[in-house]
């Protein structure tokens, strides 16, 4: 059994989402309750001077016909008696106003003790529903690592039938056509071998254990092999492949073999889009402490609200489009950024588009150490 998944990016983001979540709603209830309480309180507030006023209204019509004083004042019997009242009707008004108070704070002690219990049932289903994924997952990575090994022994074997074949075939029509069709099934079995080690890829890196190892390298050689890798495939489409490299020193560290493989899902992505008889410019110069590489083409170009898409799992330039996975750019911009670098695009509908990415001259762990990819 394969060990339980690292705690993944998106789990992180999930609990401070969550985390933000549940500090918005602890501030929407206060200023809930607040807003409640100043709307009761202005209500009694109002409540207690239409009262008075009547009071008052009252007293003075009462006043027209009560027995006065020197200087035309109520007797002192009734003004004792009226400041009488009034002690009562503010020792009734403090009792009310307390025990409001003490129903509010109850209120509020309730509350408290109530959104915890909610919160923590909460946080044990999710605890509950990550362990039962965790185990899932490793279950799956178990199951896809050995078909995988499976599958890839099998077209090994069934390439070098092809292989066997064609070195067979003689010069004749049918020994043509069997050249053809062998070449045609080293093709499909080398796209078949991509998917297997884009899914394992996914997996690894669901998982935190996409390998990789920095190494001191040069980017201007790496650009150099990406472009000669790629030449036959463009050349066959009528894509010219132009390579320009800066004269500046070009070294960093970074994992040869992984950014050969983002090179590899730049490169094919471009000639798989652009059109025939124009031209693919792959760029290596050094930025700052960093070193930009960028692949530019001339296809149709991507709308401006899905340049950040592109970068997800699974994404397609169409949803009836079919020419890939939808994974090599995801794939691309987790090794861009476990490098520590980013990547982004650029494009105009019907110009083209250009994929930039940048990795630092220098890491902070040491050279030659495997790291793990995780997202």
């Amino acid at each position: 059994m394969s060990p339980s998944p690292k705690p993944s990016r998106d789990r992180g983001q999930t609990d401070e989402s969550l985390r933000e979540e549940r500090e918005k709603t602890d501030r929407a209830i206060a200023e809930r309750q607040a807003s409640v309480h100043e709307d009761a309180d202005q209500v009694v507030q109002r409540a207690r001077e239409n009262a008075d006023a009547v009071l008052t209204a009252a007293r003075d019509v009462a006043d027209q016909g009560l027995p006065t004083a020197a200087g035309g004042v109520p007797a002192l019997s009734v003004v004792e008696g009226r400041e009488t009242e009034d002690d009562t009707l503010r020792a009734e008004r403090e009792t009310a106003d307390a025990n409001l108070r003490r129903e509010r704070e109850e209120t509020a002690r309730a509350l408290a003790r109530l959104v915890p219990v909610e919160r923590d049932k909460t946080d044990r289903y999710l605890l509950t529903e990550r362990a039962r994924s965790d185990k899932e997952i490793a279950q799956r990575d178990d199951f896809l690592g050995m078909v995988s090994h499976d599958l890839r022994n099998l077209l090994g074997g069934i390439v070098m039938s092809a292989v066997l074949l064609s070195d067979r075939a003689d010069d004749s029509a049918a020994g043509a056509l069997v050249q053809s069709e062998a070449a045609r099934i080293q093709r499909l079995s080398a796209r078949m071998n991509r998917l297997i080690g884009d899914l394992v890829d996914v997996a690894s890196i669901d998982a935190g254990a996409l390998a990789m190892t920095r190494s001191s390298g040069d980017g201007g050689k790496l650009v150099a092999e990406a472009v000669d890798i790629f030449r036959a495939a463009a050349t066959a489409k009528g894509i010219s492949l132009q390579l320009e490299v800066g004269a500046e020193g070009l070294l960093a560290d970074f994992d040869h073999d992984r950014l050969l493989q983002v090179f590899a899902n730049l490169l094919s992505n471009a000639i798989k889009f652009a059109a025939p008889n124009t031209t693919i410019t792959v760029r290596c110069a050094r930025d700052e402490n960093a070193l930009h590489f960028s692949v530019e083409d001339t296809g149709v170009g991507v709308p401006a609200g899905m340049l950040e898409l592109i970068f997800d799992r699974f994404w397609q330039a169409g949803k009836n489009d079919r020419r890939g996975t939808g994974l090599g750019l995801y794939i691309s911009r987790c090794i861009v950024e476990a490098h520590g670098g980013k990547i982004w695009a650029q494009s105009k509908v019907g110009t083209g588009t250009t994929l930039h990415f940048t990795v630092p001259t220098q890491c902070h762990s040491p050279l030659g150490a495997p790291t793990t990819i995780g997202h």
